[in-house]
């Protein structure tokens, strides 16, 4: 079998495993085996990448960095819906119905999706443009960006020129994650999932889209019935390949549509993506066609939207919990009440920024809801409960754990603890430290971490190579093997290559893709650490903030000491992986590429190159050594032409890389 029939092969394997996971929920191989397989395309790609396939699943890692977004117009308009919030007008919109058909019908009752309405163009089988809903008219081309989302198929099975529409959306999980992350990091968390999903979609950064693990439900064909009813219609386009919510219900009598929305009420809180409401349509398109349009939305459906819920508490106290990351997140404990069919007792405050422009205080009455039905957030202060005596928060300008300053960065909206020795800290920069995409110590969970502090087993990372089987076995519920297991997990962490531990090190903004990028380029930690802001900023993709966080943390002289000592216990500090070759004539080379190619896509020849050790950017600047200049290429040519710097077309380029 040749590298390019493999290549195919792979690709057609690891989309239909894809599918099986994403799609189907049913996987058919393990994730070990998934990540086997994947990996085998990615270096066969790195070697041959005249083969990629245009739906490669690697395409979905994102890379691409976007200049804006372009305007897409809709040929056939998105529609609202009408809204109806009661029983009462929803039997109302019933009778409206009937009256306009003699037809016999049913409904159907959908999920309303609280996310952001997408539009994707297939032709001969293959996406070729995705865009958002926009005013209806025009959206904005968001093509690069829902290549990403995993169940949205690069190719369906059948070759068909087709329009899918849906919703994309975020799931509750993520959700919670990614502001967990945001609030470690000192930024602003999102609303609700809807805002998160919405922001996610228009980064210009693909990569910072492939990381928010976002998803959609595809529910209508635009200008084309491909089934004679709407619930035979979400039937076909699964088959098709695309993810199609199946809660949906086909109802003979508007007290069955009551019904089922009784019951998605009581069953909305349970589910693993958020909803706000039923859309509730006639189920039969023939029936759609006789009903028709209003100037703004289709007479044959309408939207019932679930009410606000909201509660009226009492904040008793307030915490100040210090994370990994040193951002100290306030918290309030609440008397405790039911909401979404949970029982809150606390609730973020986020950050002081947040405190003072709600002006909260103790014994505040406030209203408290769900942060898109997930996450207990104070809406507003009820003032006329406030006690005559209330003071202002007294905010804290202490580390409550090891009462260092806190500081309050210009361009953050946290307070910051950064005593990198903070014993709040290291329990959780500890947890990272051995997660799987860091050092991967498994057996070193929450509980064993808790216990090795409290027997002061350890007070930094160097500690866990420390330890020893008699320490060990003295703790709760670790016996002879799992306390050997634990042991050589640790043991084979010093081999890993160098990008793990500079993930786990905890460094604020430093990823597991910038300590990669980071180990690739300097070769070593000493290399890391040894480097200046200006040498960590020009590298392509990391920029200001990454490099003033980098050099900044391997200043400090506590930092120094801890990596001399993970040296002294034997960690590798070497980048073992694959590395550009330094003896092609790109080696050490600065190169834009711009304009439309023909032969390859920018990504593809930026791979090609970065393997032959050039560095791509994507701006002209006197550092440049070479333009590669496509078709309609605009303000980097000419930019290059002013500063003197050799152009080439792409014809040009494939012949230097053929010698």
């Amino acid at each position: 079998m040749t590298e390019k029939e493999r290549i195919a092969e792979l690709v057609a394997e690891l989309n239909q495993r894809a599918k099986e996971y994403y799609v189907l929920d049913q996987p058919s191989i393990s994730d070990a085996e998934y990540d086997r397989l994947y990996q085998e395309l990615v270096q066969l790609e790195e070697q041959f990448p005249e083969f990629i396939l245009a739906n490669s699943p690697t395409k979905r890692v994102g890379g691409v960095v976007l200049a804006g977004f372009e305007k897409v117009t809709h040929e056939i308009p998105l529609y609202s819906l009408s809204d109806v919030f009661s029983k009462e007008a929803l039997y109302t919109f019933d009778t409206r119905i009937r009256k306009l058909t003699s037809q016999p019908f049913n409904y159907i009752c959908e999920l309303k999706i609280d996310g952001l309405s997408v539009s994707l163009r297939y032709q001969s089988g293959q996406f070729i443009l995705g865009a958002t809903r926009g005013d209806g008219t025009i959206g904005e081309n968001i093509t690069e960006n829902l290549k990403t989302i995993q169940n949205i198929p690069l190719s369906i099975t059948n070759p068909l020129n087709i329009e899918v529409r849906g919703e994309a959306y975020m799931p509750k999980q993520s959700f919670i994650n990614l502001n967990e992350i945001r609030e470690n990091e000192g930024q602003a968390t999102f609303a609700n999932p809807r805002n998160a999903a919405a922001g996610s979609l228009r980064q210009l950064d693909t990569k910072v889209t492939a990381k928010r693990n976002l998803a959609t439900f595809m529910y209508q064909v635009a200008g084309v019935n491909i089934a004679p009813t709407q619930s035979e219609t979400l039937e076909t386009l699964s088959k098709l390949g695309f993810s199609t919510n199946h809660d949906y219900q086909v109802c003979e009598s508007i007290d069955e549509v009551w019904a089922f929305i009784e019951k998605m009420a009581e069953l909305r809180h349970q589910l693993p993506y958020e909803i706000d409401g039923i859309v509730i349509k006639v189920n039969q398109f023939a029936v759609q066609s006789e009903m028709g349009f209003t100037v703004k939305a289709p007479r044959w459906a309408t939207a019932y939207k679930f009410p606000a819920e909201e509660v009226e508490t009492v904040i008793e106290s307030i915490d100040w919990p210090v994370g990994r990351t040193g951002v100290v997140t306030p918290t309030a404990n609440l008397k405790p009440v039911q909401i979404a069919g949970t029982t809150v007792a606390r609730a973020t405050l986020h950050n002081v920024d947040n405190i003072k422009a709600k002006d909260i205080r103790l014994n505040d009455t406030v209203i408290l809801y769900k942060a898109g039905d997930i996450i207990p957030a104070i809406s507003h202060v009820l003032l006329d409960k406030r006690s005559a005596d209330s003071e202002p928060l007294e905010i804290p300008s202490l580390c409550p754990v090891c009462q260092s300053p806190l500081i309050h960065l210009n361009d953050e909206v946290a307070l910051r603890c950064i005593n990198p020795m903070c014993q709040a800290q290291l329990k959780e920069q500890l947890a990272h430290f051995v997660s799987r995409n860091a050092m991967n110590i498994a057996g070193l969970g929450p509980r064993v971490i808790e216990q090795l502090y409290q027997h002061q087993l350890i007070k930094d990372v160097a500690d866990l190579y420390q330890l020893k089987f008699d320490a060990l076995i003295n703790l709760d519920k670790i016996k002879e093997k799992s306390a050997n297991n634990l042991l050589n997990a640790i043991e084979a962490s010093k081999n890993n290559s160098v990008e793990k531990l500079i993930f786990g090190l905890g460094i604020r903004h430093i990823g597991a893709k910038v300590a990669k990028i980071l180990a690739e380029h300097f070769g070593s930690l000493e290399g890391v650490m040894r480097a200046d802001y200006e040498s960590v900023a020009q590298i392509d993709g990391l920029g200001q903030a990454i490099a003033e966080s980098l050099t900044t943390y391997f200043k400090n002289e506590q930092v120094q000491a801890l990596i001399e000592q993970l040296k002294n216990c034997g960690l590798n500090f070497a980048y073992l992986g694959k590395k550009p070759a330094s003896d092609s004539k790109f080696s050490g080379q600065t190169i834009v590429l711009t304009g439309k190619l023909e032969h390859y896509s920018r990504n593809e020849l930026k791979s090609i190159l970065e393997s032959l050790g050039a560095q791509v950017t994507g701006s002209v600047s006197k550092k440049t050594d070479l333009v590669v200049a496509g078709e309609d290429a605009g303000s980097k040519l000419t930019k290059a032409e002013s500063l003197e710097i050799p152009v080439i077309n792409e014809a040009e380029l494939l012949e230097k890389l053929a010698k």
